[in-house]
């Protein structure tokens, strides 16, 4: 259902801060362009906690009508809320979503308990495939694998994680442990490789927001297993992952990358803001070399 390369779109945002959907249309269409399965908006990556509900559907709505079927929408409906995730995942279904992506929620630390009965209760309210996302580095907490199988083996439509754990061990622990029916996609766009080595069936990717083609066809060949070709295409653009992880908290790093090629704006929402000028320059630079900068 998952397999392929799905890239947590950039919010685009205009002068005044307001969402700008124009160039979201367009970063979609790039997207579909370059061949990608999958998009997910109001994710990390498009920085969710700083938009307002309406602002959400919105961003979802805009999304599902430029994909125009031509691609999974994932539409991000988290929070530490459970009440909150619930309106959020429904909202994301009345405009059109064909799947959910529900991080873990974070900072009340719930027990692994408390997990089951968060995820539990947004099964119970949605028919649309649900992709779990855990993320420890952000959230503090894990989904343990056997709270996901539970949760898989009670509500079959939570059907896949989004793993952002940064270990090749827990991904064969995930399939070693829940059936075919359970799909396992990388968090991480350094790891995608690792990861398909041992189970998993593709990425949800920050880096695709800038090659597209690149991480489609990168993934396509793991799972094909034409490795050489797939290592190849990692080799290239490793030090963009590696850019774009560590220079900044994301979504910076991509949002000025996004910004020095041409295709959105470079406003963030407080409290994020932009990195400084010399981290830009490293980008510039990185940029350059990838012939990821826009002809004069």
């Amino acid at each position: 259902m998952f397999e392929g390369a799905h890239t947590a779109l950039v919010t685009p945002f205009s002068d005044n801060g307001d969402l700008d959907t124009n160039s979201l249309t367009a970063l979609v269409e790039a997207q579909v362009a370059g061949g990608v399965n999958g998009l997910v908006p109001v994710g990390t990556t498009g920085e969710s906690p700083t938009l307002d509900h309406d602002e959400d559907r919105q961003v979802i709505e805009a999304t599902v009508s430029a994909a125009n079927k031509r691609c999974k929408v994932i539409a991000g409906a988290g929070s530490n809320s459970t009440r909150e995730a619930v309106k959020l995942s429904l909202q994301a279904e009345k405009a059109g979503a064909d799947a959910l992506l529900l991080v873990t929620p974070y900072y009340n630390k719930p027990s692994q308990e408390g997990l089951f009965q968060h995820y539990q209760a947004i099964a119970e309210t949605t028919a649309l495939p649900i992709v779990l996302y855990s993320i420890p580095g952000r959230c503090h907490i894990a989904i343990d694998v056997d709270t996901a199988g539970r949760l898989h083996a009670k509500y079959p439509n939570i059907c896949a994680i989004k793993e952002a754990g940064g270990s090749p061990e827990r991904v064969s622990e995930l399939r070693a442990n829940l059936p075919d029916t359970f799909e396992i996609l990388s968090g991480d766009d350094a790891l995608v490789l690792p990861f398909i080595s041992v189970g998993a069936v593709g990425v949800i990717s920050v880096a695709s927001n800038l090659i597209p083609r690149a991480m489609s066809t990168m993934v396509a060949a793991a799972l094909a297993g034409r490795w050489a070709d797939a290592q190849a295409i990692h080799a290239k653009y490793q030090p963009l992952f590696s850019a774009l992880l560590k220079l900044d908290t994301n979504p910076a790093p991509i949002k000025a990358a996004m910004h020095l090629a041409g295709h959105v704006g470079p406003r963030l929402r407080l409290p994020m803001v932009p990195m400084v000028d010399a981290k830009v320059a490293t980008l510039r630079a990185l940029l350059n070399d990838l012939e990821l900068m826009p002809s004069n």
